[in-house]
């Protein structure tokens, strides 16, 4: 069970009020709030225990580097990962892809080769394979879905060839909510001989995952939306994987040897980790772990699915009120419009009574040409989020319709 006023107490900025109205924050998929125990750890550690990972032989340095590296553990355990050596520490999911698509496109993508991508995928899983696509001359297919926002697995089907080299699909769409099938998409792919990146952004927050249950040779997740620091993030991949593919960026860290004739790199995880890594913030990405694994990832489902459940009936209750997304299969996002207002004016005019939502196209405007507008309103929730607010979001709605 979720003690809802307890878990509150633990994020002070949502006993804050914005215009002199109590903060409702619905911006849980751009971003979470930060408990106590993480920003605390952040304090603690640089006061305390700063120093430059690895390598070092003082007793800063190796007390940092044990954190860092058993924030490691913590995220492996997490997310069931075989091995430490499987989990790269990223800026977050944008670089987790473009580390990916750069390395396995270095390694194994040329010219007239395929990568297959979801219709309803963020810009951070379109563009980097743009990019591949300018420089190698790939080609990307796409795999459409219905109108309820659910993927055509009989037409994903068709796009494979002799020539696809890699899926790579989102697990949670961060504007439809849709959940999509993961797992399958996997076998399919793996009966094609090809491997798959899922985009674990919206997934990870909300839901368990175990990677040797998905079976996916790639994962990529934010620190910064499961409670965790910004700028910290985490790509999984399978170690026969991780060590196939070269490196994203050279520099320090990531080398066993220099000379100027030749360079030998580490294997994997530190071969992609070149430079000084955000330590601080991995220690603080273990923290924000430890405090939602305490919680209980299953209870934190279903009491946001339960949120969801009502907010869904709530808002179908407003004249003229469209929802975009629902799929069997949702988590707790709800992205809508209302007759004729523009979502901008939605969200700026619900700013004004403390009530936090996202407008816009939400990085992902392939999906809104296919759904034919020009963005929406998106409410997000979390498992600090209440019944009482979204009751507020509604007579905001209301109110807000009224003016116009």
């Amino acid at each position: 069970m979720i003690d809802v006023e307890k878990i509150r107490a633990d994020f002070p900025i949502l006993s804050r009020t914005v215009y002199d109205k109590p903060l409702v924050y619905f911006d849980n998929s751009a971003t979470t709030q930060k408990p106590r125990c993480v920003v605390e750890s952040l304090v603690n550690e640089y006061y305390s225990v700063n120093a430059n990972v690895h390598r070092g032989v003082h007793f800063l340095s190796q007390q940092a580097t044990e954190l860092h590296e058993a924030a490691r553990e913590t995220v492996r355990a997490f997310i069931n990962a075989r091995s430490t050596n499987e989990i790269v520490f990223t800026r977050g999911t944008t670089e987790s892809i473009n580390l990916l698509a750069y390395s396995f496109g270095e390694a194994f993508m040329q010219e007239g080769d395929e990568v297959i991508l979801s219709v309803m995928e963020h810009h951070s899983n379109i563009v980097p394979w743009q990019i591949l696509a300018a420089r190698k001359g790939i080609s990307i297919k796409v795999i459409p879905m219905n109108d309820n926002g659910e993927l055509l697995m009989d037409e994903y089907k068709k796009l494979f060839s002799e020539k696809t080299k890699l899926v790579s699909v989102t697990h949670v769409s961060n504007v439809l909510g849709t959940v999509n099938p993961v797992k399958e998409i996997t076998a399919i792919a793996h009966e094609h001989n090809v491997p798959v990146l899922i985009d674990g952004a919206q997934s990870v927050p909300h839901m368990t995952v175990d990677m040797q249950d998905l079976d996916a040779e790639f994962f990529a997740f934010s620190g910064h939306k499961v409670y965790g620091p910004t700028g910290v993030g985490v790509l999984y991949g399978k170690e026969e994987w991780l060590n196939k593919l070269p490196p994203y960026q050279g520099g320090g860290e990531m080398i066993q040897s220099v000379s100027f004739e030749k360079t030998v790199f580490e294997q994997a995880p530190l071969k992609f980790e070149a430079g000084t890594p955000d330590y601080i913030g991995t220690t603080g990405l273990a923290k924000a772990i430890d405090y939602v694994t305490a919680i209980g990832m299953d209870n934190i489902a279903a009491y946001e699915h339960e949120l969801t459940e009502y907010a869904t009936r709530r808002l179908k209750d407003v004249d003229g009120l469209r929802i975009f997304g629902e799929a069997e299969h949702k988590g707790s996002v709800i992205s809508f419009l209302v007759g004729n207002i523009h979502h901008l004016d939605m969200g700026t005019l619900l700013d004004r009574l403390g009530i936090a939502v996202r407008t816009g196209h939400h990085c992902a405007q392939p999906l809104m040409i296919r759904l034919g507008i020009e963005g929406t309103v998106r409410a997000s929730f979390s498992f600090y989020n209440t019944k009482e607010e979204i009751d507020a979001l509604v007579d905001g709605i209301k109110k807000v319709s009224k003016m116009f």
